[in-house]
């Protein structure tokens, strides 16, 4: 029996404790549900220095950091939109990841917007994830007028962004145990 896929969650906030972490809990769960293994970088507790600070390559988080992305068969990304675009913390964690530990890799994506939903944070992860040969999963979800998207619980309220998240997941853990297949 081949090995469970590893999926890595990387949160675009600083803390775990946000919409956006919501968002990779919840996914992760799914991938769990389909028999993936998971694992949340959880930027609370390991901060990536900003790539360009003196030593930031050699620095142990960036080792720890990138020594998990390696070891991982896909990612489910999951950023606020700032001003039109992915927040710094998104682009710095993407800046940090390179072919070697990316190439020929699955990813699905995911952002959230105090307003009305769109795509520009995705589109911009898209381009990234392209340019560091990852595979963007065609499914997406972006939750708008996030403050009220989740329920006192956590979960999201509506059913049918629920399920968006979980054709992300299949399609992300699909894609996944195809590629690796083929590496």
């Amino acid at each position: 029996m081949a090995e469970p896929v590893r999926v890595m969650g990387i949160c675009g906030t600083y803390s775990p404790d946000t919409a956006n972490g919501r968002m990779l809990e919840i996914a992760l769960g799914y991938c769990e549900e389909l028999g993936a293994e998971t694992v949340l970088w959880d930027n609370s507790l390991n901060t990536l220095p900003f790539l360009g600070e003196d030593g930031c390559w050699s620095h142990p988080v960036v080792e720890e950091y990138t020594g998990l992305a390696s070891s991982s068969d896909a990612f489910i990304l999951s950023s606020p939109e700032y001003h039109g675009t992915m927040s710094g913390v998104m682009k710095n964690h993407l800046d940090f990841l390179s072919f070697d530990q990316t190439t020929d890799k699955a990813f699905g994506l995911m952002s959230t917007l105090g307003g009305q939903s769109n795509s520009n944070t995705l589109n911009h992860m898209r381009i990234a994830v392209r340019w560091i040969h990852g595979w963007a999963v065609p499914e997406q979800v972006a939750v708008g007028n996030v403050k009220s998207a989740f329920d006192d619980d956590g979960n999201l309220m509506d059913e049918k962004l629920d399920q968006r998240v979980r054709d992300l997941v299949a399609s992300v853990v699909k894609t996944a145990e195809y590629l690796r297949g083929n590496r």
